[in-house]
């Protein structure tokens, strides 16, 4: 099984992930931010991958602390249950309608982790979530994940269909990325990713 936790205590939040991308159940996340839990939801139930996510946060000064943080773990346990990446198909791309919204996410499972975020994002609060907290998410899972990662937004006003959108489709991309063929090597040239 390709599996893995990790725990993060830091002045700011307190936070265990734990992630088997070879099953997708059970999910259970908590988090004291519920819109964060509800993103978090989406993505693990339409990436067909088990995440256990359990995070406080000192929200009550800015939720950016426990968003951020979370990324990082969520980026290192996918990172260690990758391993090597023998016989991965590495790419992902999902292009998720949900309502007004369209995202494109693609990515690269390729060690140098990078967040490439363009198009017209809303930037409006959600539920008093301010939208600058949510590429904080993305660049600290794609940086520690070792994942090249593109989201872009092609369309979409409503703000919460757009980041939720988003959220999924990172984790059916993800879905992709991480399947095994059995006859396959890692993935690269170099041979190491």
């Amino acid at each position: 099984m390709r599996e893995s936790q990790r725990t993060r205590t830091t002045l700011e939040t307190d936070i265990t992930a734990a992630v088997n991308l070879d099953t997708d159940g059970p999910v259970d996340i908590v988090t004291n931010l519920p819109l964060f839990t509800h993103f978090l939801g989406a993505m693990a139930k339409h990436g067909h991958v088990s995440w256990r996510i359990h995070a406080l946060g000192d929200t009550e000064v800015d939720p950016h602390h426990l968003i951020e943080d979370v990324g990082i773990l969520m980026g290192q346990v996918f990172r260690e249950a990758i391993g090597d990446g023998q016989g991965i198909t590495r790419y992902g791309q999902r292009y998720l309608p949900m309502d007004d919204a369209l995202v494109l996410c693609a990515l690269d499972i390729s060690g140098r982790g990078q967040l490439y975020w363009s198009g017209d994002f809303p930037d409006r609060d959600i539920n008093g979530v301010n939208a600058e907290v949510w590429p904080e998410f993305f660049k600290a899972f794609a940086a520690h994940g070792g994942i090249t990662l593109h989201l872009v937004c092609q369309a979409g006003r409503n703000a919460h269909h757009v980041y939720e959108a988003s959220f999924k489709a990172l984790g059916q991309a993800l879905f992709e990325a991480v399947q095994v063929h059995p006859r396959w090597d890692v993935p690269s040239t170099k041979g190491v990713l």
